[in-house]
């Protein structure tokens, strides 16, 4: 495997970690009162404003759009971005957060399947045995099986599912834009997208929302800044180099990253099963590093 490729597994690892780390975040943005759809709409304007600095003081030509190209950004911004938290929050409010994980973390079956078509990418055993080693860790992390799923309703079902599916769509979009745009302006264009979508069903300027508190702009900017800014700069980074079905596997590292952080940070207990999850996911990623690789594209912004 070749340096720049190794950099780009790394770089991928390091935006799903940053992921893993936003329950921090939403945790006290919702008990100062904000809604998880609020909470999304806050980190959607956070990182927004944060890509628009960062592109302005580094490179403002990386704002540059073509009309023609917006497809990419209404598809990781809207149909990615928006739509996998709407459909991720309302699969929690119909289970249980294990089966909600658990569905989420379809995303990378529907991304191995998608990329089959669009990106002519190969079906090999080795991503099999790896989708399925990473689902069965996901399982074991969420303690699925300490729980039950006679509490998954139909609606549950089809939403976590979307999720899944939502999910998976960044990596599809992310790869087709990158031929194109350089890291910075895809991130920015993702969620100017979602901002847009989400302002109108928010609530955020009802007179239902809570009043601001003290530290609600702390939280937001971290929210914005850590498991969101930087964490889309990296995955989209090395997704430039990387195929899709392998960026995707690659991500699961954020949920042992989150239930890493509960242990330390929460002092959530964490059982023999889900430390098993932690290793089979941790295995997956090493299994789907191939040693001989094409060569790659420049990745610089």
């Amino acid at each position: 495997m070749s340096y720049q490729t190794k950099i780009a597994f790394l770089f991928v690892a390091i935006g799903a970690s940053l992921w893993g780390i936003i329950g921090y975040f939403v945790k006290e943005l919702a008990e100062i009162g904000y809604t998880p759809l609020q909470i999304v709409f806050l980190r959607a304007i956070s990182a927004f404003i944060f890509f628009f600095l960062w592109i302005i003081f580094y490179r403002p030509g990386l704002l540059k759009l073509q009309l023609k190209d917006i497809w990419y950004f209404f598809g990781t911004g809207v149909l990615s971005v928006s739509f996998f938290n709407w459909c991720y929050f309302t699969t929690i409010q119909h289970s249980s957060l294990a089966i909600a994980a658990i569905l989420l973390y379809t995303a990378p079956v529907f991304v191995l399947l998608i990329s089959l078509f669009v990106f002519k990418e190969r079906l090999t055993w080795q991503k099999i045995t790896a989708l399925f080693i990473t689902f069965l860790g996901c399982m074991f992390v969420s303690g699925i099986f300490s729980g039950n799923f006679s509490e998954l309703s139909w609606t549950g079902l089809l939403t976590g599912l979307g999720a899944g599916f939502g999910y998976s769509l960044y990596s599809i979009f992310g790869k087709l834009a990158s031929k194109t745009y350089k890291t910075l302006t895809i991130s920015f264009y993702t969620f100017l997208f979602a901002m847009i979508a989400l302002f109108p069903i928010s609530g955020i300027t009802s007179s239902e929302t809570v009043a601001f508190h003290s530290h609600a702009l702390l939280y937001t900017a971290g929210l914005g800044l850590f498991p969101t800014v930087l964490a889309y700069w990296f995955y989209t980074q090395g997704l430039n180099q990387v195929e899709a079905s392998k960026a995707s596997i690659v991500s699961t590292v954020e949920p042992v990253v989150a239930t890493i952080m509960g242990l330390f940070l929460y002092q959530e207990s964490v059982t023999l099963i889900q430390v098993t999850g932690i290793l089979l996911v941790l295995s997956a990623v090493l299994l789907i590093q191939e040693r001989k690789t094409k060569p790659v594209m420049n990745t610089s912004l």
